[in-house]
């Protein structure tokens, strides 16, 4: 099992800045792409940013020039730089790892709990 625990979520004004990071944990081989989600009330969860193991790296339209995801491979984690925030972004932020477990033929997705961004206008 691999358990994702993000954190840096919280309220925060308009233009303002949050760092989210999300830790993977457990039996691990390697993770192939992470990235962050994030769901607004009566939306449907949406594509932020992933990057793959090797730094390929995809944004929304939405969040270009403003987020900046990372990854630290030694660590398991991920990180997402968030600046000049809108209220639009506020959403619950879901991590999401795709890894390779011991004796597993394939990789397999994983989900954190999410943590909350507020924007306040």
């Amino acid at each position: 099992q691999v358990q994702l625990v993000e954190s840096g979520g919280g309220l925060v004004q308009t233009g303002g800045s949050l760092r989210l990071s999300c830790a993977a944990s457990g039996s691990i081989v390697s993770i192939n792409t992470m990235g962050w989600y994030r769901q607004a009330p009566g939306k449907q969860r949406e594509l932020v940013a992933r990057i793959t193991s090797g730094g390929r790296i995809n944004y929304a339209d939405s969040v270009k020039g403003r987020f900046t995801i990372s990854r630290d491979n030694a660590k398991n984690t991920v990180y997402l730089q968030m600046n000049s925030l809108k209220p639009e972004d506020t959403a619950d932020y879901y991590c999401n790892a795709n890894v390779w477990e011991p004796l597993s033929p394939t990789g397999r997705d994983y989900w954190g709990k999410g943590t909350l961004v507020t924007v306040s206008s």
